[in-house]
């Protein structure tokens, strides 16, 4: 049981962060955190993917969350979050979305529609607030 909550390094990413850790402490429950890389990523971009996790993992100690952090290297976000979701028997999945102008509002991003379709348990999305 859990929260699963899909992260980057964004404003999406950190508002998805901070809603987890949010809907962790109402629920009584854990947050799972997985980060999707690529195999073929860069070391430099690697290193900076770990650099940020620790931050993350940082953030997760402070809350008083009882929490893991996962590196997943499939390079399918979809398929890592929907996959954790499953093994984990999570209670919910969190996603950040990026604010789109009126023609993108159209079009949800692909990832963020296969798990929102295929997920197995609901899915809270958030936005970052004004900058």
């Amino acid at each position: 049981m859990g929260i699963v909550v899909g992260y980057l390094a964004t404003p999406e990413g950190r508002a998805a962060l901070g809603a987890a850790i949010e809907e962790a402490r109402q629920r009584e429950t854990r947050v799972v955190v997985v980060v999707s890389a690529r195999p073929d990523e860069p070391e430099e971009q690697r290193a900076a993917v770990e650099a940020e996790l620790e931050k993350v993992r940082a953030e997760l100690a402070s809350s008083d969350v009882d929490h893991e952090v996962r590196l997943l290297t499939g390079g399918d976000v979809a398929d890592d979050l929907i996959a954790t979701a499953e093994e984990v028997g999570a209670q919910l999945v969190v996603l950040g979305l990026r604010r789109r102008s009126p023609v993108g509002k159209l079009i949800l991003g692909a990832n963020a529609q296969r798990v929102l379709f295929d997920a197995p348990c609901p899915v809270l999305t958030v936005k970052p607030g004004p900058a």
